[in-house]
């Protein structure tokens, strides 16, 4: 079980990892912009997908509410363990 306690660790660790990128991409958007000749080559059209995911949970309706309620949920109960 310490095997599976140390690689769960390394995947929220990841996870915080991966939501500062996802925090950095976004200021970096609304800074320099989306547009093809102003936009940077790493994060891309970043906002854009963004938009897209929140997009995809808002046309679910209820079940598009229930879904992001258990990811909010998954990944709170994530930081407190």
């Amino acid at each position: 079980m310490k095997g599976l306690d140390t690689v769960k660790g390394w995947a929220r660790e990841l996870i915080d990892l991966l939501l500062v990128f996802i925090v950095l991409g976004v200021i970096c958007q609304i800074i320099f912009g989306s547009g093809a000749d102003s936009s940077i080559p790493y994060f891309g059209s970043m906002t854009t997908n963004l938009t897209g995911v929140i997009n995809d949970f808002g046309a679910g309706g209820i079940s598009g509410l229930i879904a992001l309620l258990v990811v909010i949920s998954l990944y709170r109960a994530g930081q407190r363990a």
